[in-house]
């Protein structure tokens, strides 16, 4: 239970302490699409299916389906519903050869952002 003595150390004394680095901060930040694509992109990487997914394409290049499924463990078809589901949101792109289909990383951003979300991970405290 709250004291009244914790609930004031939580609260701001004053509304605005630096009017100025709010003002920075507030034209910094992404207008609301944007943050909207963003959290849909982190909510994508927050399923360990689909990291598995990534991160094999991340060692491994452009892959087939069915190689993805076969280096993490899934089913071809749960590999499927997550590449549909990472294309969809620019996460990776696909090229076709006949009837195949062959998966990789979109770009080097996401190839950077999951070499540091490892590399945090992996961190010791």
């Amino acid at each position: 239970m709250s004291t009244p003595s914790d609930v004031a150390a939580e609260e701001c004394a004053v509304r605005v302490v630096d009017p100025e680095k709010v003002a920075l901060v507030k034209g910094a930040l992404p207008d609301g699409p944007t943050i909207g694509e963003l959290a849909q992109v982190f909510g994508l990487l927050s399923d360990p299916g689909r990291l598995r997914v990534l991160t094999a394409l991340l060692e491994g290049g452009e892959m087939c389906v069915c190689d993805i499924a076969a280096s993490c463990g899934n089913s071809e078809s749960a590999v499927s519903h997550a590449l549909r589901l990472l294309r969809a949101s620019r996460v990776v792109q696909v090229r076709r050869a006949g009837r195949m289909a062959y998966y990789r990383l979109d770009d080097s951003h996401v190839r950077m952002l999951l070499d540091l979300a490892l590399a945090h991970v992996g961190e010791d405290g």
